[in-house]
């Protein structure tokens, strides 16, 4: 038995919740990860994991030695990275917010490519909390409020936000000219999932974050969809302005009242504990960072100091 594999499988089933998905991820058989886990447990002369039917649980022992392997197992990526002649190969999984995926990310990747030739990547697009460890997902990109804390984060900086109606919108139901006169207006409603309560329309004012309730006639759960229901003139909608300027420029968007801006969204990158000393997360993070930075117009985007 190869007690490092055994290891890392492991905390991948531990992590993943799955032995199925832990095999696909380490690109084993389900009968071998099945008897690899048998054998380490037998090792240890302890049960890891408790089975049902249905879920599968650390036991009590198994809850010790999941902390153990994951210092172990990151101890052991560090000192290999130190030694490796270089790190900037190999697999990186992302996810990013599909927004910043179509306008940002895509069309900068032949650049990455040319500079990091030998690192490939494989990208999801999703606006929606995922589970970095059952995915098997090395890092995310997220704009706005973070909500896991089992994640070591890093904020890259902010996404300064404005208020906007197609003119097809405003020719119907005019232009709103105070906050009073938004309860006569519809918003494009959004919600992360459809299941939950719908956002407010948020502003500041004197510094203080707040919302108040609108109609929507329409609600939606990804960026895309919030977008196209504004250009398609069904709703005021609250976006960044970096997202905002094309549509400005020719018209198909106009900005309503721009004393009343919410506050500037978060930009943030997560990654497991585990994955913080990869150099491949590393150059994608400082990546990242440049292309927020240098191709953003000024005033579009606000670097994390």
């Amino acid at each position: 038995m190869d007690l490092i594999q055994a290891m890392r499988l492991f905390v991948q089933i531990s992590d993943s919740g799955s032995f199925t998905r832990a095999a696909e991820l380490m690109q084993l058989s389900r009968p071998v990860a099945s008897t690899t886990l048998q054998q380490l447990e037998s090792h240890l002369g302890t049960r890891l994991l408790s089975r049902t039917t249905r879920h599968l649980e650390l036991t009590g022992d198994g809850r010790s030695y999941y902390a153990h392997c994951q210092r172990m197992l990151a101890d052991l990526d560090k000192t290999a990275q130190l030694f490796r002649e270089s790190g900037l190969q190999g697999l990186l999984r992302i996810d990013v917010p599909t927004r910043m995926a179509r306008s940002l990310i895509a069309p900068h990747l032949p650049a990455f490519f040319q500079r990091y030739p030998d690192i490939h990547i494989e990208m999801g697009m999703s606006d929606h909390v995922i589970d970095l460890l059952r995915e098997g997902v090395d890092c995310v990109l997220r704009v706005g409020a973070l909500q896991e804390d089992r994640l070591v984060s890093k904020r890259l900086g902010l996404l300064p936000q404005g208020n906007y109606a197609s003119p097809g919108y405003i020719q119907q139901w005019g232009e709103p000219q105070s906050l009073a006169e938004l309860s006569q207006h519809y918003m494009v409603g959004y919600s992360r999932s459809l299941s939950e309560q719908t956002a407010c329309w948020e502003y500041t004012e004197n510094g203080e974050n707040l919302s108040l309730t609108m109609p929507a006639r329409v609600t939606v759960n990804n960026a895309e969809s919030y977008l196209a229901c504004g250009l398609a003139g069904l709703g005021l909608i609250q976006v960044p302005t970096y997202d905002a300027a094309l549509y400005l420029a020719s018209g198909e968007l106009i900005e309503v009242l721009p004393q009343y801006q919410a506050a500037a969204l978060p930009v943030s990158v997560l990654y497991p504990y585990q994955r913080h000393s990869s150099q491949r997360v590393q150059v994608f993070v400082a990546w990242m960072s440049g292309i927020l930075a240098g191709e953003l117009a000024e005033g579009c985007f606000i670097p994390a100091v």
